[in-house]
């Protein structure tokens, strides 16, 4: 039960056919998963998020991001607090950068809340005592700028939920 026809350009022939059923579809009932209770699917979500918060980067060098180096520094500022704020300052966004270079030296750019901060001339030489204190850093330079000023946005979740602001 086929007609062959052509178009008016004379190109393209279409056949009509009839009496063909459609493949059946897919579906999620089709699925044979267990139902899953609320609490067992959060422990999957959380084990999943959990193991990928843990992974490192393939090939990070020591210093890069997610390598060994660079994050014992950044474990180390996490260590420093602010004094009117009980948040670390990490977290609170005073660092803007932490560079490691292959010689294992580390350069560290941060600001501080205000320039009038009472921990103005501190804050940054506890910064260079503490990275410089983490085995295999060979030493640490503090860079203390004021561009781009700080501001509340700068402030990690974790910060925000700490201070109530969340």
């Amino acid at each position: 039960m086929s007609a062959h026809d052509s178009d008016e350009n004379g190109g393209f022939s279409v056949e009509q056919v009839s009496g063909v059923k459609p493949p059946p579809r897919a579906r999620v009932d089709d699925a044979e998963a267990p139902p899953e209770s609320s609490g067992e699917k959060l422990e999957r979500k959380r084990d999943y998020l959990e193991g990928f918060l843990v992974e490192k980067p393939q090939g990070a060098g020591s210093g890069d991001p997610g390598g060994d180096l660079y994050e014992r520094a950044v474990a180390a500022i996490k260590e420093i607090f602010d004094p009117e704020i009980p948040v670390n300052i990490y977290d609170l966004g005073l660092i803007y950068g932490v560079e490691v270079s292959d010689e294992a030296s580390v350069v560290v750019t941060m600001t501080l809340t205000t320039p009038h901060c009472p921990v103005a001339e501190s804050m940054p030489g506890e910064v260079e005592l503490r990275v410089a204190a983490v085995p295999g850093v060979r030493d640490c330079e503090v860079n203390l700028v004021w561009d781009p000023p700080w501001d509340m946005a700068k402030m990690t979740d974790e910060a925000r939920l700490e201070l109530g602001m969340l």
